[in-house]
């Protein structure tokens, strides 16, 4: 199998680039470079930059590197902005996921094309793996959150997760995809210092950039039903994501067409913002107590998932705690990747 990633220049697809190469997987990089950082793909996999928007040359890339597997990470992931410029999310989440799962169908590009490969033929794509999100569920009302709760997105960005997933299982079953619809939680994290998360936009990098600047960290909202009145969320190694991913994949390349797995990927442990500050500040040496400030739109009280299904479809469990989280995450923001702007690309 050769894999071409989408985003895989950012911050999540840089982890999994490495995870699927050090597995012994072929990988392509295909980013535009908006907030992906060149620096991340690893020596001697192929960087082609473009958009997903570009459908010319996404179909040269499918074709020039054989390509027979992707996982599509590149996409917009600000929840707060997404309130602020629907139309702007639909159009580079939902209409790019469309041009790349075109591209990827098209004659000549896929199984469906009905030809049988010769010597140095492309062989097509045949395997998809979408990066979704917790997102797509809202604020269920459930202390795990399965695969099968009802999806019900309070934002823009997470209807055109829900919408990105509709549109993958319904190509895989039309076009011959083996395809996977991966939820993540609240990734956090670095595998190493280089690839940590640059973006200053999910909480963790937050809380690091206000004790830096020796100020007081924000918690967005302290009056939620929850046990301190602060946000609950399931957080999840950037590391332990990538290799759900190497495990998906896998599973996917020896699938029978049209197969389709939607799996959450956390921890199955809640951590409210509050006791997540309060660890950060334990771990990065700071005593600052955090501010409260108003809500912010979209966000749920309680979102914590199940992990049951991906442990029993393929054997994946995450390994590494909060704590780990924190601790590596702070030392990729001491050596100085940190302050980026983060958007497409994960």
């Amino acid at each position: 199998m050769t894999w071409l990633i989408t985003g895989g220049a950012g911050y999540i697809g840089a982890h999994v680039v490495r995870a699927m190469t050090e597995a012994g997987e072929r990988t392509v990089v295909y980013d535009d470079l908006s907030t992906g950082i060149a620096g991340r793909v690893p020596e001697g996999v192929p960087l082609v930059v473009g958009s997903v928007l570009d459908g010319d040359a996404l179909r040269r890339a499918l074709t020039e590197h054989a390509v027979t597997g992707v996982v599509h990470l590149a996409g917009k992931k600000r929840v707060a902005e997404s309130v602020e410029r629907p139309l702007h999310y639909y159009h580079e989440n939902v209409e790019g996921l469309r041009v790349l799962l075109d591209a990827a169908c098209s004659p000549g590009a896929g199984p469906a094309s009905g030809s049988v490969p010769g010597p140095g033929s492309v062989p097509g794509v045949r395997c998809f793996v979408f990066s979704s999100s917790a997102s797509v569920y809202g604020m269920p009302d459930v202390d795990l959150v399965t695969e099968e709760t009802p999806c019900l997105p309070m934002s823009p960005y997470g209807e055109t997760k829900l919408a990105g997933e509709w549109l993958v299982r319904a190509a895989g079953r039309a076009h011959g995809l083996a395809t996977a619809s991966l939820r993540y939680f609240n990734v956090a994290g670095a595998a190493s210092p280089e690839l940590a998360d640059t973006g200053v936009f999910n909480l963790v990098p937050m809380v690091f950039e206000k004790l830096t600047a020796g100020e007081a960290p924000c918690i967005f909202g302290a009056d939620y039903a929850t046990p301190d009145g602060t946000c609950v969320r399931d957080y999840i190694h950037v590391a332990d994501v990538a290799e759900a991913h190497v495990a998906t994949a896998r599973a996917l390349a020896s699938a029978v067409p049209g197969t389709d797995l939607t799996l959450n990927i956390g921890r199955g442990e809640g951590v409210s913002v509050r006791e997540m500050t309060d660890l950060i500040n334990e771990v990065t040496g700071h005593a600052t107590p955090p501010t409260v400030t108003s809500r912010r739109p979209g966000d749920p009280a309680r979102v914590v998932a199940s992990a049951e299904r991906i442990g029993t479809e393929l054997g994946w469990a995450a390994k590494r705690d909060v704590r780990e989280m924190v601790a590596s995450a702070w030392e990729g923001w001491r050596g100085g990747g940190a302050g980026a702007s983060a958007g497409r690309g994960r």
